[in-house]
């Protein structure tokens, strides 16, 4: 059996018995420096620090121990924690956790916020710019020290420089510590003294969150964009589901990817996109709503490099040849696949498929209202082939 014990800032002090009782009685203790020099004289146990890298050690914890094993980890194990890890390697029949109070419960109450309104969000392994939201209020847990003056830096870049942080250091313990600026006022006088056991709250402002599909304006474009009609549609028919990774083939401005990503908890994309200057403006794109897209240079030839997509949604290129071939041979069964055709050329290929593999064959046509001299005429926009099929 692997036990896992929370200890916070405080130590041995903020213990229960029962954690205690479990620490007293174990023969090896796991942890980083941190934590184990948290444990007294009560804990006789032999200290083993964890190496790094820390999975393969994860993996075969219980293989050179007699008995069980012991583990000390940061606040509650299960957020964000080993606990978590070690559960999904070992099974929840032989990992047992005694939590201690997370560090996100205790932010929320030195601040007054509801646990149950703050998002949680974790850069100890994700990159800053996926802490940035347009609204509400999270506890961002770092990675490091510089993480603060990080996310400040992402904010105010991004328009959100009036967001409100507090940086909590050492929650808990002795030497807790309290900050509060903007992320403007922090990104352009960062602390140089912030330990790397902290916590950023944060109140995003302006609050400019809106849920459903995004007007076209939100992204930086080229024109070169799925328009907002045929992105509602597009992801109705790409049906996200939570944690599911998307490829965006063809990604333009990689709206569809970014949508994909806003629709459902750790949902993420790889965009695929040949013109540098697009690359670029994706990244950008991405980075001011927070989303993890990962974006690459050509497809068919990055695809090697990725990992397997539930969804593929073609949006440009469909002519290049073999990359319709190259999607579908990709995508696992039980894998939906999107494309949309406007010119004749790639409408055109789509048919055979159809009438080969089944699923569903559209064509949509919207129209905008425009002045027409002191009247109103409907301007039509390009009509829009899309096939979609759910590989069997």
């Amino acid at each position: 059996m692997i036990v896992v014990v929370g200890i916070g800032a405080d130590g041995m002090a903020g213990l229960t018995p029962a954690a205690r009782a479990e620490l007293a009685r174990a023969t090896v203790v796991y942890g980083s420096p941190r934590q184990l020099g948290l444990l007294d004289h009560t804990v006789t146990a032999e200290r083993r620090e964890w190496p790094s890298p820390m999975m393969p050690a994860l993996r075969t914890l219980l293989d050179d121990v007699d008995g069980d094993v012991h583990v000390v980890a940061s606040g509650d194990p299960l957020l964000h924690g080993v606990g978590s890890t070690l559960i999904r390697l070992h099974g929840a029949d032989r990992v047992t956790v005694l939590p201690h109070v997370s560090s996100v419960t205790l932010a929320c109450a030195r601040l007054g916020w509801p646990v149950q309104d703050t998002e949680v969000i974790s850069l100890v392994t994700s990159e800053p710019h996926t802490a940035v939201r347009r609204g509400g209020a999270a506890v961002v847990l770092s990675r490091d020290g510089g993480c603060p003056a990080a996310l400040a830096r992402l904010l105010t870049d991004t328009g959100r420089g009036d967001s409100e942080m507090t940086v909590l250091e050492q929650l808990g313990g002795p030497a807790e510590r309290l900050r509060s600026a903007t992320a403007r006022q922090w990104a352009a006088h960062p602390p140089q003294d912030v330990d790397d056991l902290n916590v950023i709250a944060v109140h995003y402002l302006p609050d400019a969150r809106q849920f459903g599909v995004l007007p076209d304006d939100a992204y930086a474009n080229d024109g070169q964009i799925t328009k907002q009609p045929m992105r509602a549609i597009t992801l109705a028919a790409l049906a996200p589901r939570p944690g599911e990774l998307l490829w965006d083939v063809g990604a333009g401005s990689g709206s569809i990817a970014i949508e994909w990503c806003r629709s459902g908890a750790g949902c993420r994309a790889v965009a695929f996109e040949r013109d540098e200057r697009r690359r670029k403006r994706i990244t950008e794109n991405a980075a001011a709503f927070g989303v993890d897209v990962d974006v690459h240079f050509d497809a068919p030839d990055a695809f090697a490099f990725v990992p397997a997509p539930a969804a593929i949604f073609i949006g440009g290129g469909l002519t290049q040849g073999g990359l319709l071939d190259a999607c579908y041979e990709r995508l696992p069964v039980g894998g939906r696949l999107v494309a949309n055709a406007v010119t004749a050329e790639s409408e055109a290929l789509l048919v055979p498929w159809y009438c080969r593999l089944g699923g569903e064959l559209r064509r949509y046509q919207t129209y905008r209202g425009e002045p027409l001299g002191g009247y109103t005429g409907w301007r039509p926009a390009f009509p829009v082939t899309q096939w979609s099929v759910t590989k069997r």
